[in-house]
């Protein structure tokens, strides 16, 4: 299936948002947001799109791994492991929400701004995520 096609206006809405948080989202911290919500929700296609996006944009291949398990590396910096905690909170949302010490923590290194702008960059994700497992959208055989 190919939603752009088929539902062009809310492929459309959905392309509306995903722009959106390229241009007020820092591109690494969105590169593994992306990266760390598409491996939690086992979507391969995205995963796919997000490692060879961040690789072209000059992160290490080496910090993309380590997304997998990302509180036990080392090299990825205040914001960016706040970010990657919203992202688990967000992603894996459950009955209770977002735990408090998570949001808590985002907030002290992220301002309103940025951390609405990160909460809008995570749901974006998560709905193409739901949409490309959805439909078995596929990586490429070849890059």
């Amino acid at each position: 299936m190919n939603p752009a096609e088929l539902v062009p206006q809310a492929y459309k809405a959905v392309m509306g948002m995903e722009k959106y948080v390229q241009t007020n989202v820092d591109h690494t911290v969105l590169e593994l947001v992306k990266l760390r919500a598409s491996i939690l929700n086992g979507c391969a296609f995205c995963v796919d799109m997000h490692s060879q996006d961040a690789l072209a944009a000059g992160e290490s291949s080496r910090r993309l791994f380590a997304v997998a398990a990302w509180r036990e590396a080392t090299f990825f910096d205040e914001r960016e492991r706040a970010a990657l905690a919203l992202t688990d909170a967000v992603t894996r949302l459950g009955e209770h929400g977002v735990p408090d010490e998570v949001w808590d923590t985002a907030a002290k290194v992220w301002t309103e701004k940025e951390l609405a702008d990160l909460v809008i960059a995570i749901a974006t994700i998560n709905v193409w995520n739901r949409i490309a497992v959805t439909m078995q959208l596929e990586p490429p055989a070849q890059v």
